[in-house]
């Protein structure tokens, strides 16, 4: 692959929320994996954590959005609940992106959630290379504890992001051309 199909690659990366079977295989895993541990570390942390979700596991996730958000609000409509239950189901495979922050002298937590999404980016971009759609979202899930307690997360562990994987269902959107000038500022003196 030459540096013009890489950046092909990089410039025509989007999401897409229609995702179907099959979820990718241990070997995409795998590379998308190799992808997101390369990402920026400052003092090397590592502080990435990915769990990964399939089969009757996204049924257990889709409960575990519905004590959570019960726990939030208990006055909420079977229609919502009934929502909130499949969102797992969006997708043949979620993925839960966490960071687990460490003190550091000299890596604040920002800096350490900074790397998580890098890595979480890193992940969505070898999805993309290897023709896997991928939907990246937060929510008011993401910013849940008594979720983040059912998951288990560490005291000091917080969630960046649920990624969506599968196969691309119906037409993607049409790129928007997005003019990359009105958002640089060169600084020359």
């Amino acid at each position: 692959m030459n540096t013009s199909d890489c950046l092909e690659l990089l410039h025509s990366r989007q999401s897409h929320n229609k995702l179907v079977a099959p979820a990718p295989t241990k070997e995409q895993l795998s590379n998308m994996f190799k992808a997101a541990l390369r990402a920026p570390d400052h003092a090397l942390l590592k502080p990435w954590r990915f769990r990964v979700f399939e089969g009757k596991s996204l049924d257990r996730l889709g409960e575990l959005f519905v004590k959570a958000s019960l726990e939030e609000n208990s006055e909420l409509s079977e229609a919502k609940l009934e929502k909130i239950k499949n969102k797992p189901h969006r997708a043949p495979m979620v993925i839960i992106a966490s960071a687990v922050l460490k003190e550091h002298p000299k890596v604040p937590h920002v800096e350490q959630i900074l790397s998580t999404g890098a890595s979480v980016q890193n992940l969505l971009m070898a999805a993309h290379f290897q023709g896997i759609g991928a939907m990246w979202r937060t929510g008011g899930l993401a910013f849940n504890h008594c979720l983040m307690d059912l998951l288990g997360l560490d005291q000091d562990e917080v969630i960046v992001g649920f990624v969506y994987l599968g196969k691309e269902e119906g037409d993607k959107r049409k790129l928007k051309p997005t003019p990359h000038e009105e958002h640089i500022f060169y600084i020359t003196e």
